[in-house]
C-alpha cells in the first residue's frame, strides 16, 4: 500500500512512506502492517482487484501489483489457485521490496518512483493499485489530488489492457482527515480528459470506498456484425409457380402419371 509522489521540494510524500513503514515495524507481515484494519476486508479488496481481469484469461497474462507492499495480493492469487497470471510487484519503499523478495525470491520486483524514473518499467496486460490512493496522511486534499492526477496517467502507459485503483468514497457518514475521499464526478471528468473514456466505477462491495476499472478499449468488445442476407429477386420468386403450372399442363395433356 505504499505510494509514489511527484518530485516536490519539501518531499512531504515521504511522511506517507514513513507512516506505512512504521505500520510494518509495529505489526509485521499482517494486513495491519500495510495499514489495513482487518484481514477480512483486505481479502475482499484483493477479490475486487482481481475482477479487473475479465473474462478469466484463456492465455497467460502479465499483472503488475503497483504498490505491492508485502505481496499480500500475490498470496491471495496463490491461495485462490489463480492460473495464467504472471505476477510482478513494484513499490517505492526499499523495505517493502526487500521483504517481498525474501518471501518470494522467484518473483520479479521493481523498486522505483515511476514519476521520476519509468524508462526501465515494461508494459503489462493489467496493473492493480490497491490502497495507493486511499490514504493521504498529512497531505492536503489538493496535494493528494495533484499526486493522483500525475500518477494515474503515467501508470496507465504501462497497462496494455486495463488498470484498477481504489479511493475513499464521499458518500459516508463522516470523512477522516487522513484519507482521500474523491467525488465520483471529479474522478469521471479526470479519466475522460486524461486517461480513457472506458471505465467502470464499482461501489457494490460494502466498504467505504470504491474501485475504478479503466480499460483501453470498450467492454464488452463490440460484437461482430451479422452476415448480410441478399433478398431473392422477384424474377426468381416467380419462376417456380410458372414452372409448376407448365408441368401441370404437360401432365394433363399426357394423362398424368398413369399415362394414356
Amino acid at each position: 500500500m505504499s505510494v509514489h509522489m511527484p518530485p516536490e521540494r519539501n518531499r512531504k510524500y515521504m511522511e506517507i512512506v514513513a507512516h506505512l513503514e512504521s505500520c510494518f515495524e509495529r505489526h509485521g507481515d499482517t494486513p495491519q502492517g500495510v495499514d489495513w484494519p482487518n484481514a477480512e476486508d483486505a481479502l475482499l479488496r484483493h477479490h475486487i482487484m482481481l475482477d479487473l481481469v475479465r473474462p478469466a484469461p484463456s492465455r497467460r497474462v502479465t499483472l503488475l501489483d503497483f504498490g505491492c507492499g508485502l505481496s499480500h495480493f500475490y498470496e491471495y492469487l496463490r491461495a485462490q489457485r489463480v492460473k495464467r497470471i504472471d505476477y510482478v510487484g513494484l513499490d517505492v519503499s526499499k523495505r517493502f521490496v526487500a521483504a517481498s523478495r525474501k518471501k518470494f525470491p522467484r518473483n520479479t520486483y521493481y523498486c522505483l518512483d515511476l514519476l521520476r524514473n519509468h524508462g526501465t518499467l515494461p508494459v503489462f496486460d493489467y496493473v492493480v493499485m490497491n490502497g495507493v490512493f486511499t490514504e493521504k496522511v498529512t497531505l492536503s486534499y489538493e496535494e493528494m489530488l495533484r499526486y493522483f492526477t500525475a500518477l494515474v496517467p503515467r501508470v496507465f502507459r504501462h497497462a496494455r489492457v486495463g488498470l484498477a485503483f481504489n479511493v475513499m468514497s464521499k458518500h459516508v457518514e463522516w470523512e477522516r482527515d487522513d484519507l482521500f475521499h474523491l467525488p465520483y464526478d471529479e474522478l469521471a471528468a479526470f479519466l475522460i480528459r486524461d486517461v480513457s473514456r472506458h471505465f467502470v466505477i464499482r461501489n457494490d462491495y460494502g466498504l467505504y470506498e470504491y474501485t475504478a476499472y479503466v480499460y483501453r478499449e470498450r467492454w464488452p468488445p463490440r460484437p461482430p456484425s451479422p452476415p448480410s442476407r441478399r433478398p431473392r429477386s422477384r424474377t426468381s420468386r416467380s419462376r417456380a409457380p410458372k414452372s409448376s403450372a407448365r408441368a401441370r399442363r404437360t401432365r394433363r395433356r399426357s394423362g398424368g402419371r398413369r399415362g394414356g
